[in-house]
């Protein structure tokens, strides 16, 4: 899938350290995915990552625009039934 990181995006997967391949592996091999419950444009898509010890990474994007743009990618350590 083809992707943009918005400027967003891009500042918060560098201050928590979030590799490009990983947000690959989310968006082609997601363990779930679910529809934001506040904006219908957006997708939640998560993937444990291997080599963070499989903490879940969830990967927000607007499946609206083509390619779609990520809006934001963080570590969601409050998901335990993946």
């Amino acid at each position: 899938m083809d992707y943009v990181l918005t400027d967003h995006a891009r500042k918060r997967c560098l201050r928590r350290k979030i590799q490009d391949i990983w947000i690959v592996q989310a968006l082609v091999h997601p363990a779930r995915i679910e529809n934001d419950p506040d904006d219908e444009t957006l997708v939640h898509v998560l993937y444990p990552v291997p080599e963070r010890a499989f903490r879940v990474l969830r990967v927000i994007y607007n499946e609206t625009l083509d390619p779609v743009a990520i809006v934001t990618a963080y570590f969601d350590d409050e998901v335990h039934d993946l």
